[in-house]
């Protein structure tokens, strides 16, 4: 994000995405770019329920034998109202595979998420929890996918300015 173009295209299609994710429908506000933090940015906005606090990142290295592919994006988000602390979705660019799952992998530690539509979460409060940890201790995660026609897809992610991009999304939205 070096120029303003590229910088304001970026904030575009986050402001998408945080639609498409959104519980709420509803929102008062854009996103505001709370800061970046090398291969993370930060963001914030304010919602009827209250304030939602975001970070992104897009992979270094997308790989599959795919002709077209959209927007990839790796998210973490705080809504603090709704007590979701550190959700952790994959928007993957294409519609999953009915029924399958995503690994992805930090280090020796691989987890399973499930898939609907585009986006992959964690099961539970406890999958985003213990990935939240192993990206703040990592360098780099892999994620691996199956698109709805079979193609099988590896996106490899920077953790670098993960933490900082965590700290700041925290203390955004008052969460510890």
């Amino acid at each position: 994000m070096k120029n303003t173009s590229n910088t304001f295209r970026f904030l575009a299609r986050l402001f998408v995405l945080s639609l498409l994710i959104s519980m709420a429908p509803a929102r008062a506000a854009d996103p505001e770019l709370i800061g970046s933090y090398t291969d993370w940015n930060a963001f914030a906005y304010d919602e009827k329920s209250g304030k939602v606090c975001y970070m992104a990142s897009s992979p270094q290295k997308a790989e599959g034998k795919y002709s077209k592919r959209g927007d990839i994006y790796l998210l973490i988000a705080h809504r603090k109202a709704e007590k979701s602390i550190g959700v952790v979705s994959v928007i993957a660019g294409y519609v999953y595979k009915n029924e399958s799952s995503v690994t992805l992998k930090i280090g020796g530690t691989a987890f399973e998420l499930f898939t609907d539509g585009n986006k992959a979460w964690a099961r539970d409060d406890k999958g985003d929890k213990d990935m939240v940890r192993a990206m703040k201790r990592g360098r780099k995660m892999v994620v691996k996918g199956k698109s709805s026609r079979g193609t099988a897809t590896t996106d490899t992610y920077s953790l670098t300015g993960f933490s900082a991009a965590y700290k700041a999304i925290g203390e955004a939205c008052g969460v510890k």
